[in-house]
């Protein structure tokens, strides 16, 4: 009788467990866009998105060249599409008029790789597992941009977005929240700067500690290598801005008083004549506020006496605070830090991911979102956008320095 070895029963285990997770996301794929027609998917939403057929025919190319093409060692399907549904060379700018696969052409290119990728890992493994998680999360982190995309055109699915209300604060009576909107009274002029009263502060010493994905398991280029890094003593709110706080300052001259903008957010703030999200007035008022921009957030705290905090600031409040910080993964967090590399930072398995946006102005986000898998939305994960987008589900969470 021919005896199985324990590594190839558990390299088999590796495959099949590998080809679920591929299964249980493409359903989900699938389901997020259900409800929308192949007209809707095939043309243009925002000027600044893709069409979500680009997205789906995207998930197949990625998907047939890490996984068919560099894992299981196959020709690509369709090098004919490689260019055009490459994310650089085939920027969001001119996909609106590029010849795409319509939506039938994109649902086919999706299955036949399936197809392929299934029959190759179950005949040449898994190997270390980091191609399959790569293309697994990438996926993942594609339903999170078409539902951006949905959003800005209003076709989310039912029942979405899903911001749940944050905790009634215990230190202020529940009916005393809509009259008084955070600092803000309704019937001020001007609004005035936040006391310490109006938000709840958890304060850390300063300290050093470990921050980054360590060695083991996946993680992306830019989370690691982990490095110690160290922080001032400071204080980080122990929830997000909510639709009433911001309201608050919106209607009590937020967006009129220039001394709280930066010049370049000022600049564009009036070339677009900018106000707050209407998915901030939509919105319930205990609810973290969505679709902030960077240079809102900004505003925000300054005219609150704080500001945001920075990465290591998020990092550290997250590993040390977490039963404390309240409201993570509803929306992504802006944070005062630039998007750039660690000490040591190597680009695997290719510098596009993340090292080309490196020394900008993208301005990095952390903690996740309604939308973000919590497979992607690690504490470790970073995210970054210009600072004046607000078509992700961003909001703020405040800090100040200690005393």
């Amino acid at each position: 009788m021919a005896m199985t070895s324990p590594t190839a029963t558990a390299a088999r285990s590796a495959a099949a467990e590998t080809l679920r997770d591929l299964r249980e996301t493409r359903l989900a794929t699938e389901a997020l866009v259900s409800h929308v027609d192949d007209a809707t998917l095939e043309r243009s939403l925002s000027p600044i998105m893709s069409p979500l057929v680009w997205d789906l025919a995207h998930i197949a190319a990625y998907e047939d060249l890490w996984l068919a093409h560099r894992q299981a060692g196959l020709p690509l399907l369709r090098p004919d599409l490689a260019a055009l549904y490459d994310a650089f060379e085939t920027p969001r700018a001119v996909r609106a008029e590029a010849e795409l696969l319509d939506a039938a052409a994109a649902r086919e290119y999706m299955a036949l790789v399936r197809e392929r990728v299934v029959a190759g890992l179950s005949a040449e493994g898994v190997g270390d597992g980091v191609l399959c998680e790569l293309v697994l999360r990438h996926e993942l982190q594609h339903c999170e941009t078409m539902r951006q995309t949905m959003a800005i055109a209003g076709i989310l699915p039912p029942g979405e977005p899903r911001i749940e209300p944050l905790p009634t604060d215990p230190v202020r009576p529940k009916e005393d929240l809509l009259p008084r909107i955070g600092p803000f009274r309704r019937a001020d002029p001007l609004p005035r700067a936040a006391g310490a009263a109006d938000v709840a502060w958890i304060e850390l010493p300063a300290g050093r500690f470990a921050m980054g994905a360590d060695a083991e398991g996946f993680a992306y280029d830019n989370e690691r290598p982990r490095h110690e890094a160290r922080t001032a003593a400071y204080a980080i709110a122990r929830r997000p801005v909510t639709n009433a706080s911001w309201l608050g300052f919106s209607e009590g001259g937020g967006y009129e008083r220039r001394e709280w903008w930066s010049d370049e957010g000022w600049a564009w703030k009036e070339e677009y004549d900018i106000t707050h999200h209407p998915a901030v007035a939509a919105g319930d008022p205990r609810a973290p506020a969505c679709h902030v921009s960077w240079f809102e957030a900004e505003a925000f705290a300054r005219a609150q006496g704080a500001r945001l905090p920075s990465e290591a600031e998020w990092e550290r409040a997250a590993r040390e605070a977490t039963r404390r910080l309240e409201g993570v993964g509803e929306v992504w967090e802006w944070t005062a830090s630039r998007f750039d590399g660690y000490p040591g930072f190597v680009a695997y398995p290719y510098r596009e991911y993340s090292e080309v946006f490196f020394g900008g102005d993208y301005r990095v986000l952390r903690g996740g979102s309604w939308a973000s898998s919590p497979r992607v939305a690690t504490v470790t994960f970073r995210n970054w956008d210009r600072p004046q987008r607000r078509q992700i589900f961003a909001g703020v969470r405040l800090a100040r320095d200690a005393g």
